[in-house]
């Protein structure tokens, strides 16, 4: 019991007594890409010693139950097309908070810096005079492909990974993302908040010079019991994305990793050998 009890309070799943009397403050909390088994021992006991958390859809779900009877819990659950709270409005919360007196936890799914606006709440805790910390979680781009088994990068096939937001199409006024230049590279891409989008970005893809037969990957609900991999092509995408009826959250993988990942799948292409045999 003893071993037991040092355990707990070593992760954060027990707080001792001690530590309700702690400095105001804020801590941004990365979750990971979803199972609590995933989350840092870091942010587990970030998590036991808050006196409020501020939780979003993403962030794990199961590790808010375990939260002591004291601290307030404020959701503010982003759901596509639903019920959100404005960024301006979670700023405004966590400053109000810590300024009164408590220790708050911003708490988010993936880590707080990759698409999180982690470090919008952290200017406004500046700017507020807040202290501000950071405890990283597992970003989704890399370890949802990794637990589906999917590597972004692999000697001899690719030599660098792009994530990109793909929350607005191509063309888009306020699309910051250049497709030509994307599809002129070779490596990875993968694919955040893109399936809505993600037809058009295949097609503006191949537009820009990459093979139709590209092989895709889609990992929806990623490290959690209901996870799935659908595979595609770019120019099969937006057909298996409706065939497969692919809702968010769902991490895309585009490249050769997912022939290295699912060789079955996709043969490797071999070279065209009648030329060579037409001059023989």
């Amino acid at each position: 019991m003893r071993d037991e009890v040092l355990e707990g309070l070593r992760e954060g799943s027990i707080a001792a007594p001690h530590h309700r009397d702690r400095q105001p403050g804020v801590v941004l909390v990365g979750g990971g890409p979803g199972d609590p088994e995933l989350m840092s021992v870091a942010g587990r006991k970030a998590l036991m010693e808050a006196d409020v958390v501020v939780a979003d859809r993403l962030a794990p779900r199961e590790l808010l139950g375990e939260l002591p009877a004291d601290v307030e819990l404020v959701d503010v659950a982003k759901l596509p097309r639903g019920r959100s709270a404005q960024q301006e409005e979670i700023n405004r919360l966590i400053v109000e908070r810590a300024v009164a007196g408590k220790r708050v936890v911003r708490f988010k799914g993936g880590d707080s810096f990759v698409f999180g606006r982690g470090y919008e709440e952290v200017i406004a805790c500046r700017e507020a005079g807040v202290p501000v910390t950071v405890v990283p979680g597992l970003t989704s781009p890399v370890a949802v492909p990794a637990i589906a088994g999917i590597p972004v990068t692999h000697r001899g096939v690719t030599h660098e990974f792009s994530v990109v937001s793909g929350h607005l199409p191509p063309e888009h006024p306020e699309s910051l993302v250049d497709y030509d230049a994307l599809a002129r590279m070779r490596g990875t891409v993968v694919l955040m908040m893109a399936v809505e989008n993600a037809p058009a970005i295949a097609a503006a893809l191949v537009a820009g010079g990459r093979a139709a037969e590209t092989p895709v990957a889609v990992v929806c609900d990623g490290t959690m019991p209901t996870e799935r991999t659908v595979l595609a092509t770019l120019g099969t995408l937006a057909a298996t994305l409706r065939e497969e009826a692919v809702k968010p959250p769902a991490v895309i993988v585009v490249g050769d990793v997912v022939r290295v990942a699912f060789p079955d799948a996709f043969p490797a292409v071999l070279p065209d050998r009648r030329s060579a045999d037409a001059s023989d």
